[in-house]
């Protein structure tokens, strides 16, 4: 059973980790074993206080954006009501393009998720995935195209442009952030960079693609914990899940800014991933 500072540890690095490109389970699974906290990772209450955080981070993400949300639903409806899908109609686009870009994961997670966990949620599979995570945004800074050059203001005008091959690519792309120490918002947004959006397009992209899978998962999880009657997990839980929301919005505030600036790109997280990532794997080996 986790304690309330265990709690507040884990939640604030949920915050964190789960918007920043730097897998919020690899580090939940790594941080508890270098700290000697007796944790078991496989026990239903852990999994389901990381549903709580991970549903604070979604909360936050669905607040965040929530007049974009707004009109992407309403583009939604109205390509429904009209049965067609308008070029010109950005908002539409977009809600399909992220309807299509949250099938691959969602699938794969309802489909395999639990055995994904079981037989990968180990100190040293989630330091060599964080590794590899690192590997993958250099990869992706090399390998990415040129960003398409747009006379649209708006972002979300522009990342509409994208086909539904291309969203559906960044879909699998998430895929990857099963695995514990692969980043969800990493993997989204080095599949963005090589379809050819900007960073700036990609976080938001990324961000806009997360709220549905970690929401839904959430939906499926969170009412175990508060019907489990355990009040000292709901607890924890709870206290846990207010730090993920406050720092999830420092995050999320932080990283719109951050990616809106030209030169910063993907490489300091993927060399802290690598860094991290090489060592903890070293350290878990012997």
């Amino acid at each position: 059973m986790l304690t309330y500072i265990q709690g507040i540890v884990l939640g604030i690095l949920q915050g964190i980790t789960e918007l920043f490109p730097i897998s919020s389970l690899g580090h939940s699974v790594i941080l508890p074993r270098f700290l000697g906290w007796n944790i078991d990772q496989h026990s239903p209450f852990f999994l389901m206080f990381l549903v709580a955080t991970h549903s604070a981070t979604a909360l936050v993400l669905l607040l965040f954006f929530w007049k974009d949300w707004v009109r992407i639903v309403s583009g939604l409806f109205r390509s429904v009501k009209d049965r067609k899908i308008s070029e010109s109609d950005s908002d539409a686009r977009l809600g399909w393009l992220l309807i299509v870009g949250t099938i691959p994961a969602g699938l794969v997670g309802l489909l395999f998720k639990r055995e994904i966990r079981e037989y990968l949620l180990s100190g040293k599979f989630a330091a060599f995935f964080l590794l590899l995570n690192g590997v993958l945004l250099f990869g992706a800074e090399l390998l990415r195209r040129k960003a398409r050059i747009s006379d649209a203001a708006d972002s979300d005008v522009r990342i509409s442009k994208m086909s539904w091959w291309q969203s559906f690519k960044v879909g699998l792309m998430q895929v990857l952030a099963l695995m514990p120490g692969f980043s969800r918002t990493g993997s989204t947004m080095a599949g963005s960079l090589l379809v050819g959006l900007s960073h700036e397009d990609s976080v938001r992209f990324s961000f806009l693609l997360s709220t549905p899978i970690i929401g839904a998962a959430a939906a499926l999880e969170l009412p175990k914990l508060f019907s489990s009657g355990n009040a000292a997990a709901i607890g924890v839980s709870v206290v846990g899940g207010l730090f993920a929301a406050l720092f999830s919005y420092i995050s999320v505030r932080f990283l719109t800014a951050y990616f809106k600036i030209e030169n910063h790109k993907l490489a300091p997280f993927a060399l802290y991933c690598m860094i991290v990532g090489a060592g903890s794997l070293i350290y878990f080996l012997h």
